[in-house]
């Protein structure tokens, strides 16, 4: 038998060249998350439930990449969390929240709590404009039994524009009048759309941000092969997801090829990435099935232990190459899924032939992850489990309703653990990038496409390694 070897991020190196940068700032991050859509920084969370519900995803499409909303909630869940990130930023609110005028403030309190806004429209059944309910109005109501008609900005005084009102035409309006809201209205004063001041900071602040043709930030949603997978991918795409991932452990399987014809049945040609894969035989076997992007990842991942389970994996960087092979001829991007722990293993990975970057643990306990802040001794943490855990397991078996069976026939392929409190994505985010760029200045490239041909490597020993960290000091940091 012959037995290769196989190569992962610790193993080698990037060799520097003559660079003609100035400064690391002239890197340009911007790449390919599949066939048909780009994105600005080559990073993406994983779509796991402790790392990327809608607020990570805002966060992350704000700063430029995107979000990839797990699978293990109901489809109603599943929707909500699409439509939060579709509502949370626009240049006009398209269908915005309206609440009836005969409503109390308490219902209405409720409403705004659950739907996330800090303001509503006010209109009955005919979806004429009565008056706005701000933020000012629910600070200053005292009695709760009180009809929203009676503490709402009426009608005849508020500010308005119309469905051609442009950017521009707002932040005039916004900075004369002083005003959190402007709604949309046709002739017949018939609501049409919204525009909020918060939306207009937000387009300023982030000038990077991942956004649709309807400037709503863009978002990604997976579904699984099995159960109610076709009806979860119609009903996230009608929510107006960008991308759909197919999302299983094994992704060269039959059952993988059968959900990519039955996907594309149900919902036309929405982007899908498939995996995960590890072969370059897996990758041109998706590519010939026709996805737009491929994840590339088994068993490397900080809390995965398929390897130690099934015994069956690759080593990431040499999965990357492999698999890269194949799809740069398809022109299919790649995502390297797992086993990154910081911005040098992005710089490997692209010029391994990656377009993208998922990172799992780096993300996780990140102000913007699912679940609460735990308190334990001096210290925060949050809880951090993988997709084949023994308790997310048996979370999606009551989710998705499955065959009750005997839980200790589960064998789990991912542990659960705890991990401290680490702020804003927006601050690893920002590491992240900065450390791309370095790379990306030490091999004069000035484009992802350009570190892509640019990088390569050499293999280094045990010593190499060591060298390669702080060593021979106590570190202060």
């Amino acid at each position: 038998m012959n037995i290769p070897l196989a190569l992962t991020y610790d193993d080698v190196l990037v060799i520097p060249r003559r660079s003609s940068f100035s400064s690391r700032s002239e890197a340009n991050t911007r790449t390919r998350l599949t066939k048909k859509i780009e994105i600005n920084i080559p990073i993406i969370p994983s779509n796991m439930d402790s790392v990327t519900g809608s607020e990570m995803a805002i966060a992350m499409a704000r700063l430029g990449g995107i979000g990839l909303l797990h699978r293990f909630n109901t489809i109603e869940e599943n929707v909500e969390e699409i439509k939060k990130v579709k509502r949370a930023q626009n240049l006009i609110v398209e269908d915005p929240y309206t609440i009836d005028p005969t409503s109390t403030v308490a219902q209405a309190k409720e409403f705004a709590a659950e739907t996330g806004v800090s303001g509503l429209l006010v209109a009955n059944g005919d979806h004429k404009l009565r008056g706005v309910l701000s933020r000012r109005d629910f600070l200053f109501a005292t009695d709760m039994d009180q009809k929203v008609e009676s503490i709402m900005t009426p009608r005849e005084k508020l500010i308005v524009g119309d469905a051609h009102t442009t950017f521009e035409e707002a932040k005039q309006i916004f900075a004369k009048h002083k005003i959190e809201k402007l709604p949309l209205v046709d002739e017949e004063n018939r609501i049409v759309g919204l525009i909020t001041s918060d939306d207009m900071k937000h387009i300023i602040d982030y000038p990077q941000a991942s956004r649709d043709k309807d400037g709503r930030l863009m978002v990604g949603g997976s579904v699984g092969v099995h159960g109610d997978y076709i009806e979860r991918a119609q009903e996230l795409v009608k929510a107006g997801v960008d991308v759909l991932v197919i999302d299983i452990a094994h992704g060269h399987s039959d059952l993988m090829f059968e959900a990519i014809v039955k996907l594309r049945d149900a919902v036309g040609d929405i982007q899908i990435i498939a995996g995960n894969i590890a072969t370059a035989s897996a990758a041109r076997d998706l590519c010939e099935a026709g996805v737009d992007a491929v994840k590339v990842g088994i068993g490397a991942g900080t809390i995965c232990v398929t390897r130690l389970v099934a015994g069956c994996g690759v080593p990431q960087l040499t999965a990357v190459m492999e698999v890269a092979r194949v799809t740069k001829k398809y022109g299919v991007p790649l995502i390297a899924d797992s086993g990154a722990k910081g911005s040098a293993d992005i710089v490997k990975a692209i010029g391994a032939g990656a377009d993208s970057v998922m990172f799992g643990s780096v993300f996780a306990g990140t102000a913007e992850t699912p679940g609460v802040v735990m308190v334990k001794g001096d210290k925060k943490y949050k809880i951090y489990r993988g997709s084949a855990s023994f308790t997310q397991t048996n979370d999606r078996r009551k989710i998705n309703q499955e065959k009750k069976k005997n839980m200790s026939e589960v064998v789990p392929e991912g542990v659960e653990s705890i991990v401290p409190f680490k702020g804003p994505a927006s601050d690893i985010v920002n590491q992240l990038v900065g450390g791309l760029k370095s790379g990306m200045s030490y091999t004069d490239s000035h484009t992802i496409a350009e570190l892509q041909k640019n990088v390569e490597f050499v293999r280094i020993t045990n010593a190499g390694q060591i060298e390669s960290a702080s060593h021979d000091v106590k570190a202060i940091t």
